[in-house]
């Protein structure tokens, strides 16, 4: 079997998928993973940063990046549809992401999501999120249910690192869209200094080493 090769930047979260997701683009498609983390800092403190920094010091991704996109998302909620905020804060993310990647040298972008896991993510939402996407979006999860996902983070000992409560909703809708039309979306982000806003999470970018700390929590 050919594989990818190369190098792919993995938008990593606290949570259970982007791991697992990682995992396999690394060992089964033999790619160099880039780790990038987007904090919900100011919004939240730094504990999402401290498993991001476990997760990919065990796993033995290449770097791992940090931006904090609290501000970032906090314009958005005052601004725009909120029930749009989940497919919003991800073009974002995405946009953010695909800078990074070119000056890193990725072929590829790299998410732990599923289809219908959560109910903002739904395929009409994805294709809507990947319109702003700079390269090529993979998602090795896609057709995965959570107990696979759970299954396959005990079987590469990141569970235990992972679990605790999410923090991606803390600022989203109970009743996100499901079936977001890229014209609604794009009339909301008119709202929104979209560039200014992707230069302010830039700005914060910076790399997290990877400390014996976090090698024994990952441990």
């Amino acid at each position: 079997m050919q594989t990818l090769g190369g190098r792919g930047l993995l938008l990593l979260s606290g949570g259970f998928d982007s791991p697992v997701a990682g995992h396999l683009m690394q060992t089964v498609q033999g790619m160099e993973i880039v780790a990038l983390h987007v904090s919900y800092e100011p919004v939240l403190d730094d504990a999402s940063v401290k498993k991001a920094v476990a997760l990919a010091a065990h796993l033995g991704f290449r770097k791992l990046l940090v931006v904090r996109a609290g501000d970032a998302f906090k314009e958005i909620v005052k601004r725009c549809r909120h029930k749009l905020y989940f497919v919003l804060s991800k073009r974002l993310m995405v946009r953010v992401a695909s800078e990074v990647a070119r000056r890193e040298g990725c072929a590829w972008l790299i998410t732990g999501e599923s289809i219908g896991q959560v109910s903002s993510q739904t395929l009409r939402n994805l294709a809507v999120i990947d319109r702003v996407a700079g390269l090529p979006v993979l998602r090795p999860l896609v057709a995965f249910d959570k107990q696979e996902i759970i299954d396959r983070a005990k079987a590469i000992d990141t569970y235990e690192i992972s679990v605790g409560p999410e923090i991606c909703d803390v600022l989203g809708p109970k009743h996100p869209a499901t079936q977001a039309h890229p014209g609604d979306v794009e009339r909301e982000e008119a709202e929104l200094d979209v560039p200014g806003l992707v230069a302010q999470v830039l700005g914060t970018l910076r790399e997290a080493p990877m400390t014996a700390a976090a090698l024994e929590v990952a441990g």
